[in-house]
Protein backbone atom coordinates (compact mmCIF):
# COMPACT_ATOMS: atom_id res chain seq x y z
CA UNK A 1 0.00 0.00 0.00
CA UNK A 2 1.37 3.43 -0.88
CA UNK A 3 2.03 6.17 1.68
CA UNK A 4 -0.81 8.13 0.08
CA UNK A 5 -3.21 5.19 0.56
CA UNK A 6 -2.11 4.70 4.16
CA UNK A 7 -2.70 8.39 4.85
CA UNK A 8 -6.17 8.13 3.36
CA UNK A 9 -7.03 5.10 5.51
CA UNK A 10 -5.76 6.88 8.64
CA UNK A 11 -7.81 9.94 7.82
CA UNK A 12 -10.95 7.83 7.40
CA UNK A 13 -10.24 5.97 10.65
CA UNK A 14 -9.75 9.19 12.55
CA UNK A 15 -12.92 10.55 11.05
CA UNK A 16 -14.88 7.48 12.17
CA UNK A 17 -13.39 7.70 15.65
CA UNK A 18 -14.40 11.35 15.85
CA UNK A 19 -17.91 10.48 14.68
CA UNK A 20 -18.21 7.75 17.31
CA UNK A 21 -17.10 10.23 19.97
CA UNK A 22 -19.63 12.81 18.82
CA UNK A 23 -22.47 10.31 18.67
CA UNK A 24 -22.62 9.39 22.35
CA UNK A 25 -25.34 8.81 23.21
CA UNK A 26 -26.61 7.17 20.06
CA UNK A 27 -29.31 5.15 21.84
CA UNK A 28 -31.42 5.34 25.04
CA UNK A 29 -29.60 5.36 28.37
CA UNK A 30 -30.63 3.01 31.19
CA UNK A 31 -31.01 4.86 34.50
CA UNK A 32 -31.07 2.59 37.54
CA UNK A 33 -32.98 3.78 40.63
CA UNK A 34 -31.84 1.46 43.45
CA UNK A 35 -34.90 2.10 45.64
CA UNK A 36 -38.65 1.61 45.26
CA UNK A 37 -41.31 3.83 43.75
CA UNK A 38 -42.38 6.82 45.80
CA UNK A 39 -39.25 7.08 47.94
CA UNK A 40 -36.87 10.05 48.06
CA UNK A 41 -34.54 8.61 45.39
CA UNK A 42 -37.39 7.74 43.04
CA UNK A 43 -39.00 11.17 43.46
CA UNK A 44 -35.71 12.93 42.76
CA UNK A 45 -34.90 10.75 39.75
CA UNK A 46 -38.29 11.09 38.11
CA UNK A 47 -38.47 14.83 38.75
CA UNK A 48 -35.17 15.47 37.00
CA UNK A 49 -35.86 12.92 34.25
CA UNK A 50 -37.64 15.37 31.93
CA UNK A 51 -35.11 18.23 31.94
CA UNK A 52 -32.23 15.74 31.97
CA UNK A 53 -33.69 13.84 29.03
CA UNK A 54 -34.03 17.11 27.13
CA UNK A 55 -30.37 17.91 27.80
CA UNK A 56 -29.21 14.41 26.80
CA UNK A 57 -31.29 14.37 23.64
CA UNK A 58 -32.06 10.66 23.95
CA UNK A 59 -34.66 8.74 25.99
CA UNK A 60 -33.80 7.86 29.57
CA UNK A 61 -35.12 4.42 30.53
CA UNK A 62 -35.91 4.65 34.25
CA UNK A 63 -35.84 1.34 36.14
CA UNK A 64 -36.34 0.67 39.86
CA UNK A 65 -33.90 -2.14 40.69
CA UNK A 66 -34.56 -2.65 44.38
CA UNK A 67 -33.27 -4.79 47.21
CA UNK A 68 -30.66 -4.96 49.97
CA UNK A 69 -30.94 -1.29 50.92
CA UNK A 70 -29.93 -0.04 47.49
CA UNK A 71 -27.15 -2.59 46.99
CA UNK A 72 -28.90 -4.65 44.29
CA UNK A 73 -29.30 -1.74 41.89
CA UNK A 74 -25.84 -0.45 42.69
CA UNK A 75 -24.24 -3.81 41.87
CA UNK A 76 -26.14 -3.87 38.55
CA UNK A 77 -24.38 -0.64 37.58
CA UNK A 78 -21.05 -1.67 39.07
CA UNK A 79 -21.04 -4.71 36.77
CA UNK A 80 -22.43 -2.91 33.70
CA UNK A 81 -20.41 -2.14 30.59
CA UNK A 82 -18.34 1.02 31.10
CA UNK A 83 -19.82 2.89 28.13
CA UNK A 84 -22.23 5.34 29.75
CA UNK A 85 -25.37 3.46 28.77
CA UNK A 86 -26.12 2.21 32.29
CA UNK A 87 -25.98 4.87 34.98
CA UNK A 88 -27.05 5.02 38.61
CA UNK A 89 -29.02 7.43 40.74
CA UNK A 90 -26.71 6.92 43.71
CA UNK A 91 -28.01 7.77 47.15
CA UNK A 92 -26.79 8.40 50.68
CA UNK A 93 -28.07 4.98 51.77
CA UNK A 94 -26.43 3.05 48.96
CA UNK A 95 -23.09 4.89 48.99
CA UNK A 96 -22.53 6.42 52.44
CA UNK A 97 -24.55 4.40 54.96
CA UNK A 98 -24.22 0.93 53.40
CA UNK A 99 -20.40 1.05 53.10
CA UNK A 100 -20.13 2.35 56.67
CA UNK A 101 -22.48 -0.21 58.24
CA UNK A 102 -22.32 -3.41 56.20
CA UNK A 103 -19.17 -5.50 56.36
CA UNK A 104 -20.16 -7.81 53.50
CA UNK A 105 -21.26 -5.17 50.99
CA UNK A 106 -20.29 -6.41 47.48
CA UNK A 107 -18.91 -3.03 46.40
CA UNK A 108 -16.96 -0.04 47.65
CA UNK A 109 -16.88 3.64 46.74
CA UNK A 110 -13.95 2.99 44.41
CA UNK A 111 -16.15 0.79 42.20
CA UNK A 112 -18.03 3.84 40.88
CA UNK A 113 -17.23 7.04 39.07
CA UNK A 114 -19.34 9.89 40.38
CA UNK A 115 -20.34 12.51 37.84
CA UNK A 116 -21.99 14.72 40.44
CA UNK A 117 -24.05 15.03 43.57
CA UNK A 118 -26.91 17.38 42.72
CA UNK A 119 -29.40 17.23 45.58
CA UNK A 120 -29.02 17.59 49.32
CA UNK A 121 -31.83 16.50 51.65
CA UNK A 122 -31.46 17.98 55.11
CA UNK A 123 -32.36 15.55 57.86
CA UNK A 124 -35.14 16.69 60.17
CA UNK A 125 -36.13 15.13 63.48
CA UNK A 126 -39.85 15.20 64.22
CA UNK A 127 -42.48 14.02 66.69
CA UNK A 128 -46.25 13.81 66.87
CA UNK A 129 -48.09 16.90 68.21
CA UNK A 130 -49.64 14.66 70.88
CA UNK A 131 -46.21 13.77 72.30
CA UNK A 132 -45.86 17.06 74.14
CA UNK A 133 -42.26 17.30 72.91
CA UNK A 134 -41.41 20.69 71.41
CA UNK A 135 -37.60 20.79 71.38
CA UNK A 136 -34.51 18.61 71.32
CA UNK A 137 -34.06 19.31 75.03
CA UNK A 138 -37.52 17.88 75.64
CA UNK A 139 -36.69 14.80 73.58
CA UNK A 140 -33.41 14.15 75.39
CA UNK A 141 -35.17 14.55 78.75
CA UNK A 142 -37.74 11.94 77.66
CA UNK A 143 -34.93 9.60 76.58
CA UNK A 144 -33.30 9.91 79.99
CA UNK A 145 -36.64 9.08 81.62
CA UNK A 146 -36.94 5.92 79.48
CA UNK A 147 -39.53 4.49 77.13
CA UNK A 148 -38.62 6.46 74.01
CA UNK A 149 -38.84 4.72 70.63
CA UNK A 150 -37.80 5.78 67.15
CA UNK A 151 -38.80 4.53 63.72
CA UNK A 152 -36.68 4.03 60.62
CA UNK A 153 -36.89 2.62 57.11
CA UNK A 154 -34.99 -0.49 58.23
CA UNK A 155 -31.98 -1.77 60.13
CA UNK A 156 -28.85 -0.18 58.70
CA UNK A 157 -30.73 2.61 56.93
CA UNK A 158 -29.95 6.33 56.99
CA UNK A 159 -32.92 6.86 59.32
CA UNK A 160 -31.57 4.25 61.74
CA UNK A 161 -28.14 5.85 61.77
CA UNK A 162 -29.56 9.39 61.89
CA UNK A 163 -31.57 8.91 65.08
CA UNK A 164 -28.60 7.34 66.86
CA UNK A 165 -26.15 10.01 65.65
CA UNK A 166 -28.45 12.87 66.69
CA UNK A 167 -29.03 11.46 70.18
CA UNK A 168 -25.29 10.84 70.62
CA UNK A 169 -24.51 14.45 69.65
CA UNK A 170 -27.07 15.69 72.19
CA UNK A 171 -25.39 13.84 75.04
CA UNK A 172 -27.25 10.54 75.17
CA UNK A 173 -24.42 8.21 76.12
CA UNK A 174 -25.94 4.89 75.04
CA UNK A 175 -28.55 5.66 72.39
CA UNK A 176 -28.80 2.02 71.31
CA UNK A 177 -29.80 0.83 74.77
CA UNK A 178 -31.57 3.93 76.11
CA UNK A 179 -34.11 3.88 73.27
CA UNK A 180 -35.95 1.23 71.25
CA UNK A 181 -35.57 1.04 67.48
CA UNK A 182 -38.74 0.17 65.52
CA UNK A 183 -37.73 -0.55 61.90
CA UNK A 184 -40.40 -0.18 59.21
CA UNK A 185 -40.66 -1.11 55.53
CA UNK A 186 -39.67 2.23 54.05
CA UNK A 187 -39.54 5.91 54.95
CA UNK A 188 -43.26 6.45 54.49
CA UNK A 189 -44.07 3.72 56.99
CA UNK A 190 -41.51 5.20 59.40
CA UNK A 191 -43.29 8.56 59.31
CA UNK A 192 -46.67 6.85 59.75
CA UNK A 193 -45.34 5.07 62.86
CA UNK A 194 -44.75 8.46 64.48
CA UNK A 195 -48.09 9.80 63.26
CA UNK A 196 -50.02 6.94 64.86
CA UNK A 197 -47.99 6.87 68.07
CA UNK A 198 -46.15 3.59 67.44
CA UNK A 199 -42.84 5.49 67.67
CA UNK A 200 -41.91 8.61 69.63
CA UNK A 201 -39.77 10.26 66.94
CA UNK A 202 -37.86 9.84 63.73
CA UNK A 203 -35.01 11.60 61.96
CA UNK A 204 -35.49 11.49 58.21
CA UNK A 205 -35.06 13.42 54.97
CA UNK A 206 -36.91 16.74 55.17
CA UNK A 207 -38.45 16.03 51.76
CA UNK A 208 -40.12 12.90 53.14
CA UNK A 209 -42.04 14.74 55.86
CA UNK A 210 -42.44 18.27 54.46
CA UNK A 211 -46.15 17.73 53.72
CA UNK A 212 -46.77 16.34 57.22
CA UNK A 213 -45.05 19.36 58.74
CA UNK A 214 -47.00 21.76 56.52
CA UNK A 215 -50.26 20.10 57.60
CA UNK A 216 -49.18 20.20 61.26
CA UNK A 217 -49.36 16.42 61.52
CA UNK A 218 -45.75 16.28 62.66
CA UNK A 219 -43.78 18.74 64.79
CA UNK A 220 -40.17 19.27 63.63
CA UNK A 221 -37.53 19.74 66.31
CA UNK A 222 -34.41 20.53 64.28
CA UNK A 223 -32.72 20.28 60.88
CA UNK A 224 -29.12 19.17 60.44
CA UNK A 225 -28.02 21.95 58.09
CA UNK A 226 -26.11 25.18 58.68
CA UNK A 227 -28.83 27.23 56.99
CA UNK A 228 -32.60 27.17 57.69
CA UNK A 229 -34.74 24.89 55.53
CA UNK A 230 -37.86 26.24 53.83
CA UNK A 231 -41.01 25.04 55.58
CA UNK A 232 -39.18 24.02 58.76
CA UNK A 233 -39.36 26.80 61.34
CA UNK A 234 -36.93 25.16 63.76
CA UNK A 235 -33.31 25.56 64.87
CA UNK A 236 -30.52 24.29 62.63
CA UNK A 237 -27.65 22.14 63.86
CA UNK A 238 -25.53 25.30 63.68
CA UNK A 239 -28.02 27.17 65.89
CA UNK A 240 -27.84 24.35 68.44
CA UNK A 241 -24.04 24.19 68.44
CA UNK A 242 -23.86 20.75 66.81
CA UNK A 243 -21.68 21.23 63.68
CA UNK A 244 -20.89 17.49 63.46
CA UNK A 245 -24.48 16.97 62.34
CA UNK A 246 -23.88 18.94 59.12
CA UNK A 247 -22.56 15.67 57.64
CA UNK A 248 -25.92 14.05 58.40
CA UNK A 249 -27.82 14.81 55.21
CA UNK A 250 -29.39 12.80 52.45
CA UNK A 251 -28.20 13.27 48.89
CA UNK A 252 -28.73 12.08 45.35
CA UNK A 253 -26.06 11.89 42.66
CA UNK A 254 -25.24 10.32 39.32
CA UNK A 255 -22.60 7.60 38.99
CA UNK A 256 -21.40 5.08 36.47
CA UNK A 257 -19.02 2.13 36.70
CA UNK A 258 -15.50 3.02 37.78
CA UNK A 259 -14.14 2.79 34.22
CA UNK A 260 -16.52 5.37 32.76
CA UNK A 261 -14.54 7.25 30.07
CA UNK A 262 -13.57 10.90 30.60
CA UNK A 263 -15.49 12.15 27.58
CA UNK A 264 -18.69 10.46 28.77
CA UNK A 265 -18.26 11.85 32.29
CA UNK A 266 -17.73 15.33 30.87
CA UNK A 267 -20.96 15.12 28.90
CA UNK A 268 -22.85 14.14 32.01
CA UNK A 269 -21.47 17.18 33.79
CA UNK A 270 -22.78 19.43 31.01
CA UNK A 271 -26.20 17.74 30.94
CA UNK A 272 -26.63 17.92 34.71
CA UNK A 273 -25.68 21.60 34.75
CA UNK A 274 -28.52 22.27 32.29
CA UNK A 275 -31.06 19.98 33.98
CA UNK A 276 -30.58 21.38 37.47
CA UNK A 277 -31.24 24.91 36.21
CA UNK A 278 -34.70 23.97 34.94
CA UNK A 279 -37.23 26.24 36.67
CA UNK A 280 -39.94 23.59 37.11
CA UNK A 281 -37.47 21.08 38.55
CA UNK A 282 -36.13 23.66 41.00
CA UNK A 283 -39.61 24.69 42.08
CA UNK A 284 -40.76 21.12 42.73
CA UNK A 285 -37.64 20.05 44.60
CA UNK A 286 -37.42 23.20 46.72
CA UNK A 287 -41.07 22.77 47.71
CA UNK A 288 -40.15 19.33 49.05
CA UNK A 289 -37.40 20.75 51.25
CA UNK A 290 -34.51 19.69 48.99
CA UNK A 291 -31.48 21.86 48.36
CA UNK A 292 -30.24 21.72 44.76
CA UNK A 293 -26.47 22.00 44.79
CA UNK A 294 -24.54 20.78 41.75
CA UNK A 295 -21.14 19.46 42.82
CA UNK A 296 -18.13 18.87 40.60
CA UNK A 297 -16.86 15.26 40.49
CA UNK A 298 -14.02 16.25 42.84
CA UNK A 299 -16.33 17.95 45.33
CA UNK A 300 -18.82 15.07 45.15
CA UNK A 301 -16.16 12.49 45.91
CA UNK A 302 -14.75 14.54 48.79
CA UNK A 303 -18.24 15.05 50.22
CA UNK A 304 -19.17 11.35 50.02
CA UNK A 305 -15.82 10.25 51.46
CA UNK A 306 -16.17 12.72 54.36
CA UNK A 307 -19.68 11.52 55.10
CA UNK A 308 -18.60 7.88 54.97
CA UNK A 309 -15.74 8.52 57.41
CA UNK A 310 -18.09 10.27 59.85
CA UNK A 311 -20.62 7.46 59.70
CA UNK A 312 -18.01 4.71 59.93
CA UNK A 313 -16.48 6.27 63.05
CA UNK A 314 -19.89 6.37 64.76
CA UNK A 315 -20.72 2.82 63.68
CA UNK A 316 -17.43 1.49 65.06
CA UNK A 317 -17.81 3.49 68.26
CA UNK A 318 -21.26 2.07 69.01
CA UNK A 319 -20.72 -1.41 67.60
CA UNK A 320 -23.39 -1.00 64.92
CA UNK A 321 -21.43 -2.77 62.16
CA UNK A 322 -23.60 -5.41 60.44
CA UNK A 323 -21.50 -8.50 59.74
CA UNK A 324 -24.07 -10.67 57.98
Amino acid sequence: MSIKSISAVCAVSLGLAGAAFAEYPERPINMVIPYGAGGATDISARTIAEPLGAAVGKPLVMANVTGAGGATGSVAVQNAKEDGYTMLFARVGSHSVNPAMKATLPYGLDDFRFVTVYEINPVACAVSPSSGITSMDDLVAKVNEGGVTYSSSGVGSLLHLAAVMVLKEFGVEEPLTQTTHIPQKGGGAAATAVLNGTATFLCTNSSAISSFVANKQLVPLMVTTKEPVAGFDVPTAADLGKPALHQLVGWTGIAGPDGLPDDVADKWGTWMAAATQDAEFLEKMTARGSVIELMSPEDANAFIEGQYNTFRKLVDELGMRIEG
